[in-house]
């Protein structure tokens, strides 16, 4: 195990710096290499179930990390990455690490603020958002802090952008998405709600498309109530085809979009009660399935030709308005809908008519969301308990294990390894260490 970050840093010089971005990218987004938290069987042959930090069971390394951040890695190859921030917001890094060994590769400091806005809560960082891996691009995000493109192996800086803006409040959690030639943005903040599509290779604007939400939250004055917080969101979009057209799927606050992938263009909208939406759209068949926010309602919209405009009325398959999550983002697998609320219930559902199979109390509170493998769903609460869960009707626990520093970051999957980043350490958790 790591005993000293500066150790980590100074045996760098000993690696090769073969199998970076250019090998199989095992978990490229906080959700995995489709987007929805499932592995790739491969990725995830021989993945353990226990492990325990004292024995050291399965621990195959334990790196000590600086700043904070709830970010998850991106893994190809031999190497992983992911952003860190100090506490104050002043600083913004990213950064690499070996995968065989956990040694640090490298800590880049990228962007520097001189009056950070605080975050006005206990949950959130200034290093929140995840990165998003291609095989020759690393696209990271701090809001309207700063976006850059990176060159994987080198972390040398191909483009950046800090010249869009909003006021996040509580500070940023949307991560980026990619999607043909273009790198997808979405900044939900008190003063302004807006998506932006940039060029991936160049960072330049293609187009900005401002939410046409009524939030309702006006006082008598005409200005919004609770400085605007009711107008926040967190989410992060989906890409998906539907009737031939690429669109983007995207929940903000007090309503949900559909918009042209190339064009911007708003398609379709649907309205909900709530704010702070978190989690990314689930596609399954012919439905798209939005989690709302801070009253955890979830709703499946048909997805055709015919879904324009205003869809309350005429393409809600089925709404579901108690236990959904706010924070969590929701799995499917094998037609299973599995929602974990930040209280610890997890429900698993019918996607095709939202009926509740099970329920299981697990406790607990919950930022990271579940990961799937091997027909088991990875848990993970705040306190650092991770339960191993059947993905099933049955949600029966398999195994629950420990680790003591607590976690809010997402786990992650690759090669036959689990890695879970807590509040001062990322482990490598696994049978085996190729």
């Amino acid at each position: 195990m790591m005993s000293s970050l500066r150790w980590s840093i100074c045996c760098t010089l000993l690696l090769p710096l073969a199998g970076a971005a250019a090998d199989r990218l095992s978990w490229p987004a906080k959700d995995g290499p489709t987007l929805n938290g499932l592995a790739d069987p491969d990725e995830a042959r021989g993945l353990p179930t226990t492990w325990d930090a004292e024995t050291g069971e399965h621990i195959v390394w334990k790196l000590p990390l600086e700043g904070a951040g709830h970010s998850t890695p991106v893994i190809a190859g031999e190497r992983l990455w992911f952003t860190s921030a100090t506490e104050d917001g002043k600083q913004q890094f990213v950064e690499q690490v070996h995968t065989r060994t956990g040694q640090l590769l490298r800590r880049k400091l990228l962007f520097e603020n001189s009056d950070p806005e605080p975050l006005g809560n206990a949950v959130n960082t200034y290093a929140s958002p995840t990165c998003v891996l291609e095989p020759d691009a690393l696209y990271v995000h701090f809001g309207s802090y700063g976006t850059a493109r990176l060159d994987p192996q080198t972390l040398d800086v191909v483009w950046q952008r800090r010249d869009l803006p909003c006021r996040h409040f509580r500070g940023p959690g949307s991560s980026p998405a990619v999607d043909g030639d273009l790198l997808i943005l979405t900044f939900d903040g008190v003063d302004q709600q807006y998506l932006a599509a940039l060029n991936k290779h160049t960072g330049h604007t293609v187009w900005r498309t401002d939410r046409s939400t009524d939030y309702h939250d006006l006082d008598p004055s005409g200005k919004p109530k609770a400085d605007g917080d009711l107008r926040k969101a967190y989410s992060t979009p989906a890409i998906v085809d539907v009737a031939g057209r690429r669109q983007i799927i995207s929940p903000g606050s007090r309503a949900a979009f559909g918009y042209d992938l190339l064009t911007g263009a708003e398609i379709w909208t649907i309205t909900h009660p709530d704010f702070n939406a978190c989690a990314r759209p689930l596609r399954f068949e012919n439905l798209i399935i939005l989690t709302t926010g801070s009253k955890a309602e979830v709703i499946a919209v048909r997805l055709d030709e015919t879904t324009k405009g205003n869809v309350d009325a005429s393409h809600v398959v089925w709404k579901r308005t108690r236990g959904g999550p706010k924070l969590p983002w929701p799995v499917i697998v094998n037609e299973r809908l599995f929602l974990l609320t930040d209280n610890g219930v997890l429900y698993c559902l019918d996607p095709r008519t939202g009926e509740e199979l099970k329920a299981h109390r697990l406790g607990g509170f919950f930022v990271a969301s579940p990961v799937a493998a091997n027909g088991l769903l990875y848990v993970c609460d705040e306190a650092g308990v991770a339960s191993v869960i059947k993905a099933d009707e049955s949600l029966e626990v398999v195994a629950q294990n420990k680790l003591t520093e607590g976690m809010r970051a997402s786990p992650a999957i690759a090669q036959g390894a689990l890695y879970l980043r807590t509040f001062s350490h990322l482990y490598k958790i696994a049978g085996r260490n190729p």
